[in-house]
């Protein structure tokens, strides 16, 4: 078994192809337009997606996602629907609020209502669980990490990515006066802008960290840790998961893969 925090070259090779400068800059560049057009960022991100979770599965069971049943934990309105389709999969957006799931004027065939706690499937029953940038909004993200695990078929993947607290996005639009407590930043935000947060600290905005989440998949009697590594980084930074306290601040975004044991 690789090192928790090495990743396994079997399963990262394919997608650390694609680890290059001009797509994290591109991609940074893109979290302008996260809140103002989030059309644009998340069509960008969405063929990101469709391309890491491809290539891990493929690396990890040596077959492709046409097929395959995929849940997305915290889906939203179902922005990445088309880039699976495209490849053959079955997509099924999770999301608990209503208002979210309708907030773009999309309609997405078997989208589910449901919370990340308590997920409204039966064990084993899908091939690829994922959860992108929803962990950081949970009470309980490691909890919602063990219900993706649960309904994730042995053999199946599990990839849960989310961005770190004290990375630079960690605040989110509060940013970054986080570093300076979350409570903070978001009376400041509502002082300067007259308007809370959409990313409320305490409500809809926690601290997680990498140590968290490291700490998590190696515990888990559930499935196996196959690869930890930086989201939106070149692959030449990837090593940054293996040095703790730097992690935090430098990972931004974490991504653990498992698989279901």
């Amino acid at each position: 078994m690789p090192s928790p925090t090495a990743p396994d070259s079997r399963v990262t090779r394919l997608f650390s192809r694609r680890a290059t400068l001009r797509r994290s800059v591109g991609l940074l560049s893109s979290f302008r337009f996260e809140q103002t057009a989030p059309e644009k960022f998340y069509g960008g991100l969405a063929h990101d997606t469709v391309d890491l979770i491809g290539d891990l599965y493929t690396g990890a069971t040596g077959t492709g996602l046409s097929g395959t049943t995929v849940v997305d934990v915290g889906g939203g309105p179902g922005y990445f629907a088309d880039a699976f389709h495209a490849v053959g999969s079955r997509y099924v957006p999770i999301e608990p609020d209503p208002s979210e799931m309708h907030a773009a004027g999309l309609r997405v065939g078997g989208a589910i209502r449901g919370s990340g706690l308590a997920l409204p499937l039966r064990d084993g029953s899908v091939d690829v669980c994922f959860s992108s940038n929803v962990a950081e909004h949970v009470s309980a993200p490691f909890v919602m990490a063990d219900e993706m695990l649960r309904v994730t078929r042995p053999g199946g993947l599990m990839v849960l990515s989310y961005t770190l607290w004290w990375g630079p996005f960690g605040g989110h639009e509060t940013g970054p006066w986080h570093a300076f407590g979350g409570e903070y930043a978001a009376r400041r935000y509502a002082r300067k802008h007259g308007r809370e947060p959409k990313n409320r600290y305490g409500h809809s905005l926690f601290e997680v960290g990498a140590s968290d989440g490291l700490r998590w998949a190696r515990a888990t009697p559930d499935g196996t840790l196959l690869a930890a590594f930086p989201r939106y980084h070149p692959r030449w930074a990837w090593w940054l998961v293996k040095v703790p306290g730097l992690r935090e601040i430098l990972v931004s975004n974490l991504v653990l893969v498992m698989q279901r044991r």
